[in-house]
This record gives structure tokens, sequence and C-alpha cells, in this order.
């Protein structure tokens, strides 16, 4: 078969060179030293950062430069030579930006696959023989189906395409540290020969550094729906707590005693029990709002409110924060400077 020799991966592409791809394809150039990975983007911008001299790369992570040091220009490279790259890659991956639609059926809720559409059409029109191409952004449920079709309509000289689905959990801040021990890698894909033998092709690539015990492979809609759902319980764990601060301030008890009590239930754990102003980064309410309308388009409305109750009170934390500032300002803040001494969503990121 076409996809029948896995160590044949010489050559990968990652399209774009955002948040997602940097990362990734660095600790892939780091632990694959026979692998040449390319992260290509249209932004020349980006690309001179990710080729600075001083390494002043466009995104901040703990470790993330020391390893681009050591591998670019070795076996890691960063260029706006997007067909190019396409048309030498054995594997591709498509990690571009896949905002919330802001106008338009699903406005507001449904990701925006505009840039996965063009990146596919870019891969269909430049691809040169068989290829294994992965989705690695954030995506809807299906959309590797989507991906498939355009490739399929618009691919030149019949060439095959296996399409596959490997969705990142990266926390920022600790992206280095979650790609080179993940608690598991998830690769999803077609259910046939050549399919499972394209899952091999990319298992191949991460066990250079994770254990096999820590991939699990599965159909491509698993996939798909395990990162939106992984999310979703960890934003809901966020509400829970969120929800339970707003008891404890009306009757006197302390959040962070009744946090540590609750954490303290092995079924329960210590993790993702902080109350705070809501969620951090945009990672939460855009994958949550993702699911809920998935379920509507699919017809279950009981499920949505649900997942849509995960946002609300992400919504109703931050109103609460922000009344009370307003309140014990005695209700007005006309002609009142309210200082903010320094912010960021996490610690170890860099200042906003």
């Amino acid at each position: 078969g076409d996809f029948a020799e896995c160590r044949m991966i010489q050559k990968v592409c990652c399209i774009g060179a955002g948040y997602v791809g940097g990362p990734t394809s660095s600790v892939i150039a780091l632990k694959c030293p026979s692998v040449a990975v390319t992260v290509v983007d249209y932004n020349e911008e980006r690309i001179a950062a990710w080729n600075s001299d001083d390494f002043s790369l466009p995104i901040y992570e703990p470790r993330l430069a020391d390893v681009v040091k050591e591998c670019r220009g070795r076996n890691l490279f960063f260029s706006t030579e997007v067909a190019k790259s396409i048309t030498e890659a054995d594997l591709i991956f498509i990690s571009v930006n896949t905002p919330t639609k802001n106008f338009g059926l699903g406005k507001g809720r449904a990701a925006d696959l505009k840039y996965i559409e063009s990146a596919a059409r870019c891969i269909a029109e430049h691809a040169h023989g068989p290829k294994v191409v992965v989705e690695k952004s954030t995506v809807p449920v299906r959309a590797a189906e989507s991906i498939t079709r355009i490739l399929e309509a618009n691919s030149r000289n019949g060439n095959r395409f296996q399409v596959l689905s490997n969705p990142e959990f990266l926390a920022e801040g600790t992206a280095i540290k979650d790609l080179l021990n993940p608690d598991r890698v998830l690769i999803g894909g077609p259910q046939t020969e050549d399919g499972q033998r394209a899952v091999q092709c990319l298992c191949w690539i991460y066990q250079h550094w994770v254990s096999k015990d820590n991939i699990i492979t599965t159909n491509t809609w698993s996939s798909e729906l395990s990162k939106l759902a992984a999310n979703a319980f960890l934003a809901q764990r966020i509400s829970s707590i969120n929800a339970v601060s707003a008891i404890c301030e009306a009757t006197g008890a302390d959040v962070g005693e009744v946090a540590h009590a609750i954490g303290r239930d092995s079924r329960i754990g210590p993790k993702f029990l902080q109350a705070s102003v809501g969620f951090g980064g945009s990672c939460f309410q855009k994958d949550v709002l993702n699911l809920v309308y998935l379920c509507e388009v699919l017809h279950l409305p009981e499920v949505a409110a649900y997942w849509q109750q995960v946002v609300d009170i992400n919504d109703f934390q931050r109103r609460r924060f922000s009344n009370r500032i307003i309140a014990s300002l005695f209700n007005t803040v006309t002609d009142k400077r309210i200082a903010i001494l320094g912010f960021a969503f996490k610690k170890v990121r860099a200042p906003v």
C-alpha cells in the first residue's frame, strides 16, 4: 500500500507557526533527529521572529527557546514557502487558527473553519504522491471528513490522502513539558487498511519519546470529540468551584478550605479547584461553545443546555467580581482611578 512503510517519513511539514505548530514541531525535531521538520506560515513577520538571531520567538514558553536553539538549521526550519514544503513533505500537520465564528450560522459558538479549508485546498493543489494529513487544530467533530472531501475533490494526479486527528492537549506555560511528557497522545484515523497504516506512521513519530502505553488510537470522530470533551470537563470543574465560591461568600464559608476538603477525595483530586474570576485563556470558552453548537446541530437540546450552563456560570462569576468592585466604590466609578498591579492569567505566562 501507499502508506506501508512508516520509516519512509523523512520530511514533516506543519502549516501554521502559531502557539500549537511552533512548540509541537520543535519537540518533534528534537526527538526525531532523522526527520526534517519545516514549519510554514504566510505571515512573514512571524516566520522572521522564529528565525531571529537572538531567538526573540513570537511566543513565550519556558524551555521553548532552548529547544529551537538546539534544532533550528539542523532538522527544524521555519519558512514562508508553503507550496514547496507541502510538495516535499511525507506527513503534513494542519495547525492553523480555528476562531469562533463572529457572523453567520452558528455565530458566537461554532468554529470558523476558513483557515482549515484554505490549508486543505493548498495541500490538494501542491501535493504530489500520497500524503498523511494530520489535523492538529482544535476542530469540531467530523472536520476530518470535510478536509478529506476537500482534498479528494481538488487533488490533482489522483493523489491519495489519509486524514488523521491528533488533537493537542497543551496548557499555556507548560507546553514544552506537556509535549515531552504527555499524559496521553491521541491519534484518530479511518478504520481502513490504509487509514490504520497512516495511524502507525504517526505513532512511529511519537514513539521516539512516548511509550506505546501512552499512545491511544481511536476512530477519527472519537479523537475529535475527546479533545472538546476534555476541555469541557476541565471548564466544568472551574465553573463548579466558582459556583461554590458564590455560596461561600453568601454564607461565610471559606472557598479555599472547601476546595481543599473536596480535593482530598481521591475520586475528585485537587486540580482545577482554585476559585477565580473565570477561565484562564480563550480555549475553554471557545471549545465548550463549540460543543454546545454541536449538540444543537445534532438535535440534543438538553445536552446543549447542560454545557451552556458551564459558560453561563463563568460569565456570572466575572460579572459578580466586577459588581463587587463597583459596590465597594459606593456604586459609582465616575472619575475614579482603578489600579491593576500587573496581570496575566497564569503566573508562568508572559504578562498580558
